[in-house]
């Protein structure tokens, strides 16, 4: 049976507005631009800011470790232009060097393969699934489904509030919409 994976990126935090790298605030007061209909689950990452987006929708997401946000490690909190003054060569080889570490957080690689495995070795529900994650996290399944190379996933933009959806099976992923916003 194929499966609607409907990934929702989380509404916007302080954080999103000033650009900053994230870490676990919760959402600006907003509502979505639409509805998710004929969801069978939900599930979302740990951090409050999914599932207050998932709340927003009128529904009660589990939450899954796997949706966990990218750890930036000491860059959270932080904008880019800040880090770039003071810590300039670790900006740069994060962004040429998938194996590098932010800020002492996760590489690049290691969130691809968290969510490559997590897309490829989960059992959904068939039907629609809403899963209610990060930017990064939506950037990693697309770059998996499409089986692109890592640097791809810095051409990927992810709005808040804005619907990617995977379809197929683990193992088997087809990315069949992208909507701006919900």
């Amino acid at each position: 049976m194929t499966n609607r994976l409907i990934f929702v990126s989380h509404a916007p935090t302080a954080l999103t507005r000033r650009a900053a790298f994230p870490a676990d605030v919760p959402i600006e007061a907003g509502q979505p631009k639409g509805e998710l209909s004929r969801i069978v689950a939900a599930v979302s990452g740990p951090e409050r800011r999914c599932v207050q987006t998932g709340r927003l929708f009128g529904l009660e997401p589990a939450v899954d470790p796997a949706l966990r946000d990218w750890d930036h490690g000491t860059w959270a909190g932080h904008t880019l232009d800040e880090i770039n003054i003071t810590d300039p060569a670790g900006v740069a080889a994060w962004l040429a060097d998938p194996s590098s570490t932010p800020g002492g957080g996760d590489s690049l690689l290691a969130v691809l393969g968290r969510v490559g495995a997590w897309l490829d070795g989960t059992a959904y529900p068939a039907g629609r699934v809403a899963v209610f994650t990060h930017p990064a996290i939506i950037r990693a399944a697309v770059v998996h489904a499409l089986g692109a190379e890592p640097r791809s996933f810095w051409r990927i933009d992810v709005a808040p509030l804005s619907r990617t959806t995977l379809s197929g099976t683990p193992g088997r992923w087809t990315l069949s919409e992208i909507a701006r916003a919900v």
